[in-house]
Formats: structure tokens, C-alpha cells, sequence
């Protein structure tokens, strides 16, 4: 019978994902067979799993460090938004429905069951499970019917160590304050408490520690200092993704309103000759970027009219003129096209709206998803993996004569006649060391030669490290029960 104990914070972006990936590669490396799970989780950035679903890429991030691959009962209820008041629903990896806020708090009941079956099934074949919750339990206005906080540790009866960030200051009240929100039975089930992202001298928050501990009764486990190197692992939420200054090359990336599975961004931001600028709405795409890279989005349409409202479609025409080079991925490369049909109304109203036309292709939006792990080959080069997860299909003249990778025997991507503007749909290319060396040569740079993948290793093993040195690890193990 495995155990299991549940990481819940004060906040969103306190940084739960990344202490239980720490967590993770710290148990798997006491001889721990370990797994992440994470009842609910919302996000764009979703990662492939090996039984061909989709979840979290914090997930997929944390199965990496327990050393296993990711599953869907890792995260079993995924949402996706495509506008401000709705999202996508994905349950055990496949895509349910699309709801709006206050009808998914209605489907919210009928979910448990399948997430508690996804949870007992990891529990049946690890020795522990590290399970990660979702905002704050202290918004009591969401309790009812909730399963990603205490609704899901009370329902499978699972002890919860609550995580404060002191980087954004009131971490006293943030902790205490959500003591005194809590119900009596919710805030029994918090055994500990810890602080992250602590800069300075952590012995000056010593007070700090035994007033809280005193306010609440809950154990104080430890002060985790900021992690410089969090910057190494690929980020889950949009509002982690930053300009990375580097070197020399310079990649300028839209910063769309539904970006999604930017962790295609990592790699190059990893390289020290490469300069990843994200440009935000209300500024231009700078004149002198080596590359535009157009990212994946989850409303490939909405997106395409934000683009334009910002005037970016003329900055890019502009970049295309001077000689400069366009990298488009999943939603982006649809953008480059002529025109995107949605007859099925999809991401909206149907219809079909008119697209950058930098590449001779069209997309025709389909409800099925293509979704899966691929390896292809590139046209003038190796093999590649990556991971297809779009609706949609895209055809013309440009995908006919200038398919640039071929997975499974058919053609994928499109380019211009001069090469300089290029579209695909697979996601992972840049993490392939030599496709990513290449392409920096045709931006005039060149790599460092180092591994991506090696990297990322590193930087798992470094936060494993880091939390051992900052953490009441073996107190916070002992913490967890069998389930």
C-alpha cells in the first residue's frame, strides 16, 4: 500500500510544482519508488503521456524527476481556458467538453470519482505519492464541490503541508490568515508548513517561523531559499515565461493571450549565444530579432485577431522583408498561412477568418485531436522526437513542395520558397541538441554543445539537493499515510 502526503500553498505561483519535483528526485534518490499526482490542474502548457493522453507539462516535469515516465492518472482533471470565462476539460488525458466557469463548478462533483480512481491506481504501484494542489485552499468561496485542494485530501484522506511565499511579502498573514479561514476539519488536516523563496539570511525569519507555529499548531518544516537554477526547467504557467537575455542571436516570441506548450522556448533560452525577448502586448516585434518564433496557442483564431489588433502582422511583414526569419508551431504555423475555417465552430462562432499568408497553406479546424509522442525525420537531416498535441489540419502548395519533416511517411510542415519562413506542428524540435545547433547556424550563431536533456538533469538533481539542505525531509516523509 503506497502513501502519500499533499503539497498545498497560499497562493497560485508560491511554487508548489516545482518543491514537488524537488521532492520527487529527492525520495527517488532515497530509494523511493515515487509518483506526482495533481488532482486539477489548469494550464495550456500540456505534455504527452505515454498511454496517449495529455497533462500538465508540471507533471510530466515531475514523473521525470521520480525517474518514471508521465501518465494520465498523474493528472487526471486538466483544464485548458480558451477565453476568460471558459475552458477545455480533459479527464484522464482525453478532452471531455468545453465549460464556462460556473457550469464546470456543476460537473466539479462527477469528476471525483475519476480522479480518486486515478489516484489509488498510482497508490497500488508506488511506494509514495507526492501530490500537488491547485491555488489555495484558503479561497473558501470555491470549497464546495472542490478536488483540487482540501475537498480531494479530505476525500482520500491525505495529510497536507501548506507552502507560503515570502518572495511576495505578507507570508505571516498568508499563512495564519488561511488558519483562520479554514474550517476546523480542512485545517486538521494541515500537519506542516514551510516558506519558500526566501532571499537573505533565513536565521532573521526565525520569529517569523515560531509565531506561525504558535498561531496555527502546525509543524515548521523548513526555509527554502530562492533556487537560482529554477530557470532550468521548463515552466508550467505563462506568467514564468521571461525575456532571457544571452548572446548575440536575437528571438523575438509574440506573447499570445493563450500561449501554449512555450516550453518549446527552454531550450534556446538555455543556450548562452541566444537572446529569447517576449514581447508583450502595447509593443512592437523589434526591427533588429534574427527570428520570430510564433508559439502554439489554445485559440489559434482569438490569438490571430489579438495579433493583428497589436499591429504585429505589419512589424512581421516588415522583419520578413529585411531578410529576417519566421518559425511558426502549432498555432503559429497555422497563423502563417492564407486561412484558417473553424466550419465547426470549435474555437467560436464558425467560420473563417484570414491569415498572415507568409506561407501558400490553409488549416481546416477538426474536432479530433492529434495527440501522441513521434519520432520523424527532418527532410535534409536525422531523426527527431517530439510530440504532436492540435486540432486542425493544414494543406497547400508550401506543405506539397516544402515539407520539412516527414513523421511516419507523411510530409509535416510547410516553407516558403526561400526557406526563410517555416511552419510545423510538432512540439520538441529545439530540444534535440543537433537540430538545434543547426538552426542556430542559419541565425548566424552557433550552440553551446551542451545537452538540453543533460541540463535539465542537472538542474532536477541541484533542487533535490537544495530542498535536503533547507527542508525537514525525513520529518515530512514521516508525515505521509498510507491511502
Amino acid at each position: 500500500m503506497g502513501r502519500a502526503f499533499m503539497i498545498q500553498g497560499t497562493g497560485s505561483n508560491v511554487g508548489k510544482s516545482l518543491i514537488v519535483a524537488g521532492l520527487a528526485r529527492a525520495a527517488r534518490l532515497r530509494g523511493l519508488s515515487v509518483a506526482p499526482f495533481k488532482p486539477q490542474n489548469m494550464s495550456n502548457n500540456a505534455a504527452v503521456t505515454l498511454d496517449g493522453g495529455e497533462i500538465g507539462r508540471a507533471q510530466a516535469l515531475q514523473a521525470r524527476a521520480a525517474g518514471i515516465a508521465p501518465l494520465v492518472d498523474m493528472n487526471p482533471v486538466l483544464l485548458k481556458p480558451e477565453s476568460e470565462t471558459g475552458a477545455q476539460v480533459v479527464v484522464q488525458g482525453k478532452r471531455l467538453t468545453t465549460a464556462r466557469a460556473r457550469d464546470y463548478a456543476a460537473l466539479k462533483p462527477q469528476l471525483l470519482p475519476r480522479v480518486l480512481e486515478s489516484f489509488h491506481r498510482l497508490a497500488a504501484a508506488h511506494d509514495l505519492l507526492i501530490v500537488e494542489g491547485a491555488g489555495s485552499p484558503a479561497e473558501v468561496n470555491l470549497r464546495a464541490g472542490d478536488i483540487a485542494n482540501m475537498g480531494f485530501a479530505r476525500a482520500a484522506g491525505v495529510p497536507v503541508v501548506l507552502m507560503g511565499d515570502i518572495d511576495r511579502g505578507g507570508v505571516i498573514a498568508q499563512l495564519v490568515g488561511s488558519h483562520a479561514v479554514l474550517d476546523a476539519d480542512d485545517a486538521g488536516l494541515i500537519r506542516g508548513f514551510a516558506v519558500n523563496k526566501f532571499r537573505g539570511d533565513a536565521s532573521l525569519f526565525a520569529d517569523g517561523m515560531a509565531f506561525i507555529a504558535a498561531r496555527t499548531g502546525w509543524a515548521p518544516l523548513g526555509i527554502v531559499p530562492h533556487f537560482a537554477e529554477a530557470w532550468r526547467l521548463p515552466a508550467e504557467d505563462a506568467a514564468e515565461i521571461v525575456s532571457r537575455p544571452g548572446g548575440p542571436v536575437k528571438i523575438a516570441v509574440p506573447r499570445l493571450n493563450r500561449i501554449a506548450n512555450f516550453d518549446d522556448l527552454d531550450p534556446l533560452s538555455a543556450e548562452p549565444d541566444v537572446s529569447v525577448e517576449m514581447i508583450a502586448p502595447g509593443r512592437p516585434l523589434p526591427g533588429d530579432a534574427d527570428l520570430v518564433l510564433i508559439p502554439g496557442s489554445k485559440s489559434t483564431i482569438a490569438d490571430l485577431t489579438a495579433f493583428r489588433a497589436e499591429g504585429w502582422d505589419i512589424d512581421l511583414k516588415a522583419h520578413v522583408r529585411r531578410g529576417g526569419r519566421v518559425l511558426g508551431i502549432c498555432g503559429g504555423y497555422q497563423m502563417l498561412g492564407h486561412s484558417i475555417a473553424d466550419p465547426e465552430g470549435i474555437e467560436g462562432a464558425p467560420g473563417s477568418v484570414e491569415g498572415l499568408g507568409l506561407l501558400d497553406v490553409e488549416t481546416v479546424m477538426h474536432p479530433e485531436k492529434r495527440l501522441g509522442l513521434v519520432r520523424g525525420r527532418l527532410r535534409d537531416g536525422g531523426a527527431i522526437d517530439g510530440y504532436e498535441i492540435h486540432i486542425g489540419e493544414t494543406a497547400g502548395p508550401d506543405h506539397t513542395a516544402r515539407a520539412w519533416i516527414e513523421i511516419e511517411g507523411r510530409p509535416e510542415g510547410a516553407a516558403s520558397a526561400d526557406g526563410r519562413v517555416r511552419g510545423c506542428y510538432l512540439h520538441g524540435l529545439f530540444s534535440d541538441d543537433a537540430f538545434r545547433a543547426a538552426f542556430l547556424t542559419e541565425l548566424g550563431g552557433r550552440a553551446s554543445g551542451a545537452s538540453y536533456e543533460a541540463g535539465v538533469e542537472t538542474a532536477l538533481d541541484a533542487l533535490a539537493a537544495h530542498l535536503e539542505r533547507h527542508l525537514d525531509i525525513d520529518r515530512l516523509l514521516a508525515l505521509a499515510e498510507p491511502v
